[in-house]
């Protein structure tokens, strides 16, 4: 993949030239477009049911040097559907290639095959994500080939809780600091929903802090925690909440200041990205009360899966296991292209478990944990610290 840095620009200063690797290191656009293709089509037009408002103008760079910085409120609690869910709907919508936003994501969910959907490994990184470190936001901005997206409230904004879910919490301040200095607009939108995906699950601080240690972000607390011990599954389950993502007005961020970059303090920016914070909290208060008042939607779920008969039971999340495995068979250990799976065969399931039979561990209670952990933390030594590295807004 070309790096997409231009002769006519400002070389970017050297770390940034060294971390250019991260650009194509993982990312694979047939992956994601295979994937998208043979299971997440059909897990959004039935389960999901995601819906696009406002997108119809897709918003275009102000600087078209740089990307457009995209960025959207963390569904709390929850395994991250809504940004999959997010990504391939645009993926199908988009004419240009290069709107299509790559995520900056929690390194914690790339740090072990756990945090994968189903154990397959590498998902985000194949799928354009990029961890979200200072460096690799500050690299990504010299990307062109792709917007960027992220989740300014970081691991807070995922572990809020329930009883915050739609409350955002403090935002990175290098979302402001990078929009300044590289003169490019931020573009919010809204998740609307996704907290419904694991509906009253909550967090302490004490247990989120435990939880790290083996790789996971939050550890939540709530009607699906006992479910998870017996149906493993259940660890990537999701509810069939209706997912609706709002588009939000452009910041300029630059604007909001007389002050030159290297002249704003830590301070200024903690003040700017609080002015943010705030402009999105009221637009994000306002999606919500236009479609956020029937999360679930159970009669339209009902017609989905009425007329999506033809593929169950693969649209209920319990058959996910054998499809994501499957997968994963065919693209990966295959080395398979261009591949559609038969979904609609009579006994496609069995015979996906019968090729996969470690799906089976995901349905052993307790014990069933033992296989897949085993596969999950392969590598990756638990409690032990990862590298130093600054996350997102830890510098102004």
């Amino acid at each position: 993949m070309p790096t997409a840095s231009s002769t006519t620009l400002p070389q970017p200063p050297p770390a940034i030239q060294a971390n250019q690797h991260i650009y194509s290191d993982y990312f694979d656009e047939e992956f994601a477009r295979t994937l998208d293709e043979n299971i997440l089509q059909l897990l959004d037009r039935v389960w999901f049911r995601s819906k696009l408002v406002g997108f119809e103008d897709f918003p275009q760079p102000n600087n078209p040097e740089r990307p457009l910085i995209f960025a959207s409120n963390h569904s709390g609690m929850a395994f991250p559907w809504d940004a999959m869910v997010a990504l391939a709907h645009l993926l199908r919508e988009l004419r240009v290639p290069s709107d299509l936003p790559r995520p900056l994501s929690a390194p914690l969910l790339s740090q072990s095959v756990l945090m994968n959907p189903f154990l397959v490994k590498d998902f985000w990184k194949k799928c354009g994500c990029v961890d979200a470190t200072t460096l690799n936001f500050e690299t990504m901005m010299y990307y062109q080939d792709h917007n960027l997206m992220l989740y300014p409230e970081g691991v807070p904004g995922i572990g809020k809780g329930f009883n915050r879910k739609y409350q955002l919490q403090r935002l990175a301040t290098s979302i402001v600091r990078l929009g300044i200095q590289h003169r490019t607009d931020i573009v919010p939108f809204y998740t609307i929903n996704g907290e419904y995906l694991n509906p009253y699950a909550y967090s302490w601080d004490w247990i989120n802090n435990l939880s790290k240690k083996i790789g996971i972000p939050f550890l939540p607390l709530g009607p699906i925690i006992l479910l998870v011990l017996l149906q493993p599954w259940c660890f990537y389950m999701a509810f069939p909440a209706k997912l609706t993502f709002v588009l939000g007005q452009r910041i300029r961020p630059y604007e909001l200041t007389d002050k030159a970059p290297e002249d704003l303090t830590r301070e200024d920016y903690l003040a700017l990205s609080e002015q943010v914070r705030q402009r999105m909290q009221v637009e994000l208060d306002a999606a919500v009360q236009a479609h956020g008042q029937q999360p679930y939607q159970w009669r339209e779920l009902w017609q989905r899966m009425k007329e999506n008969r033809r593929y169950f039971p693969f649209f209920l999340p319990w058959a996910w296991p054998a499809l994501f495995q499957e997968f994963e068979r065919q693209y990966v250990r295959h080395g398979r292209r261009d591949f559609r799976l038969n979904l609609s065969a009579p006994g496609a399931w069995w015979r996906m478990v019968w090729r996969n039979p470690f799906t089976l561990a995901f349905f052993i209670p307790i014990l069933g944990w033992i296989p897949i952990a085993i596969r999950g933390y392969r590598g990756h030594q638990l409690g032990k610290k990862a590298p130093k590295k600054a996350p997102l807004g830890t510098k102004p």
